[in-house]
């Protein structure tokens, strides 16, 4: 296994990794390049192995609230997918297929035979689409507020319907315009790259129901690490691929491992609408007070429907 002693992006930041750990009393960092990519990732307990992957806008560190408590029963890798944090970010590879792949040959390195894999958000839609195409490798499935791309998408808005688009998203016509924003090539990266501050604060107060539970250091070091160019790109091009995973999706067969979808209110209806028909042994649990960010809202409910479901 390769490993390095610290984050060579930004060794000296109060928001590197190595910094970063010490919120994690019990994990390590590491970094491994598999696939032909180099990925980080942070592991710690003891346990049958749970691989976590984050989402948008955010990194391994977005697992804080919940990982601790996880890792008293599994051994917990939370890893940065390509084009996150201090993972490489290649010109390409970014559909969610590729993307899977790279967590399989993870898996692989680190001798797995089987995991329990858990995703949120983009990080959801790479599990599902780990599930699909290696399912021999997978114990149990948990999602949380981001299944695989669906056709689905293209019916989202391109104009929010009257009276919807309000500070708070609206969960019966939610209007996500960084869909499209996010598939344009070059300019986000211009508009943003020193100032993606105001988009996370903007974006938090929008899907949270209470924006105060992610904290100025969370929003500090998700900044830090989205504010330069590479990065935009690279996390812009997990959208970008979305058509081609539409395409992938229409060759897969519906899942017969057991799959949890944990839903807040802004997701939670949408995933009791899709799931059934691509997971046969679904369990969904609505967290209706929480946002869109659940980890940092309502992680004892998370908790709670994660622990009882891998039991």
């Amino acid at each position: 296994m390769t490993q390095l002693n610290k984050d060579p992006r930004m060794p000296q930041s109060p928001y590197s990794d190595e910094m970063l750990i010490n919120h994690f009393p019990g994990f390590t960092n590491q970094y491994v390049t598999v696939n032909g990519v180099r990925l980080h990732y942070v592991e710690g307990g003891t346990g049958m192995p749970l691989i976590c992957l984050p989402g948008w806008p955010q990194s391994w560190f977005s697992y804080h609230p919940v990982a601790l408590e996880l890792a008293k029963k599994y051994r917990v890798f939370i890893v940065d997918i390509r084009g996150m944090g201090s993972s490489e970010k290649p010109q390409s590879g970014y559909s969610k297929k590729t993307m899977a792949a790279d967590i399989l040959a993870l898996v692989q390195h680190l001798g797995l035979p089987k995991v329990h894999l858990m995703g949120h958000d983009i990080g959801g839609m790479v599990a599902m689409s780990f599930a699909f195409n290696y399912p021999q490798f997978i114990e149990k499935l948990i999602i949380l507020d981001g299944s695989h791309p669906t056709e689905g998408m293209m019916q989202m808005s391109l104009i929010p319907a009257p009276g919807t688009f309000t500070e708070k998203m609206d969960a019966n016509r939610p209007y996500a315009w960084w869909m499209g924003f996010n598939q344009v090539k070059g300019l986000p990266e211009q508009l943003l790259s020193g100032r993606f501050r105001y988009l996370l604060d903007w974006l938090f107060h929008y899907v949270m129901i209470d924006d105060s539970k992610m904290t100025s250091l969370e929003r500090e070091v998700y900044a830090s690490q989205y504010n330069d160019a590479e990065s935009i790109r690279a996390a812009n091009a997990w959208y970008q691929t979305f058509l081609e995973d539409i395409e992938d999706a229409k060759t897969y067969s519906p899942l017969v491992i057991p799959v949890l979808g944990i839903g807040s209110y802004i997701s939670y209806n949408y995933m009791k609408m899709g799931l059934p028909y691509v997971a046969k042994d679904l369990h969904l649990v609505g967290i209706l007070d929480s946002g869109h960010y659940l980890f940092e809202e309502q992680p004892a409910q998370v908790l709670e429907a994660v622990l009882s479901f891998l039991a």
